[in-house]
């Protein structure tokens, strides 16, 4: 049975919560604050750690810099509670060390899910594995989370150079022949869908570590998209003779493929349903959770979103003109921030809880 320190001043909450965890099956220990919460955690050695923020005696910051000092600790996934609003806050919790945080008042399942997130993470790193995304975290998921298949891949890139793209370059268009993988070794690129009018659809966004076109190697000999560089992008390239040859040869990598093909099936049909027949604030609001999941995988808060307005247009499947009357909406509700022309999401978690 794993184990769950929860470190909490409000009587009331800490009773309840710790029933919660109880019964969700965790042995729990709990601490009225921080000093007796690092005494616990250095008794009892917790899988993990909940920790309010404002206590008294010894704060919730003052525990994570004690925790992160201590080596029998300092590995500990730790999830701050805190009933402030202020970006500020969870800013300095996170740069010392907290690994998520959940805004008071929080729901069973949101705490549940923030658990299990962390200690799903913590196994496999342990395993020395990528950890698989949940179905319904993943929208259209490009990143490579099974090792094998990873570890196969990262294998082809010795000894290949570097190609650099321009801003805004088209690394491979619609109906070209499908010669090779690409590696992203630095920068961004947008994968994007045309109709006969021109209009786009992003289905894709691929930052550094990524593989680009293996859809394309696999089920046809010409790309189905258009593939373009958001910023100074660097590429490896793979020869397509090499990757099917890697496949065919190692069982391991095509089990690996296999999973992740299945999963991007289940999330092209949910996308597309999602398109069809969510609102319009409902497709926002997930185009930037789309963008957070993609290129800043392990942020919650205070994440800019590098792209123009019309790619956000672009993945929410809308108008260039209803996405930024919709911004504005969330804007005046304290979901992100709008500076200098940048948007910048404020909690990420918000977003993806939001009831329409």
């Amino acid at each position: 049975m794993q184990k769950i320190l929860l470190i909490e001043d409000d009587d009331q909450l800490r009773r309840n919560t710790a029933e919660i965890l109880e019964l969700s099956n965790y042995e729990v220990y709990t601490a009225e604050n921080g000093k007796v919460g690092v005494e616990k955690a250095l008794q009892c050695q917790p899988d993990l750690v909940i920790c309010d923020l404002m206590m008294p005696v010894l704060d919730g910051y003052g525990v994570l810099k004690v925790l992160h000092k201590n080596p029998t600790l300092n590995s500990i996934p730790v999830i701050l509670l805190t009933a402030k609003s202020e970006r500020g806050d969870f800013r300095k919790g996170m740069e010392l060390g907290a690994d998520d945080y959940l805004t008071k008042p929080f729901d069973e399942v949101e705490l549940i899910s923030a658990i299990e997130t962390r200690l799903s993470k913590v196994e496999h790193q342990q395993q020395g594995i990528a950890p698989l995304v949940p179905v319904e975290e993943v929208h259209m998921s490009n990143n490579f989370n099974y090792a094998y298949l990873t570890e196969g891949l990262q294998q082809l890139l010795e000894d290949k150079r570097p190609h650099h793209y321009k801003k805004k370059s088209v690394i491979y268009a619609e109906g070209d022949d499908a010669t090779r993988l690409y590696y992203v070794q630095s920068g961004k690129i947008k994968v994007i869908l045309q109709n006969n009018e021109g209009k786009e659809l992003v289905t894709g966004l691929y930052k550094v570590g990524d593989f680009v076109g293996i859809q394309a190697l696999l089920s046809a000999s010409s790309y189905a998209e258009t593939a373009v560089a958001l910023e100074e992008t660097e590429l490896l390239y793979v020869p397509k003779d090499l990757f099917l040859q890697a496949i065919h040869q190692n069982r391991a990598m095509a089990n690996g493929l296999i999973q992740w093909m299945a999963q991007e099936i289940i999330q092209q049909e949910k996308y597309l349903l999602g398109l069809a027949y969510n609102s319009l604030r409902k497709r926002v609001a997930e185009s930037l959770v789309f963008y957070a999941k993609h290129i800043h995988p392990d942020q919650t808060s205070d994440i800019v979103v590098q792209l123009s307005r019309e790619d956000l247009a672009s993945i929410a499947g809308t108008a260039t003109e209803s996405l930024i009357r919709t911004l504005s909406d969330f804007k005046q509700e304290g979901l992100i921030e709008i500076t200098s022309g940048k948007v910048i999401i404020l909690d990420l978690l918000k977003i993806q809880h939001l009831k329409y």
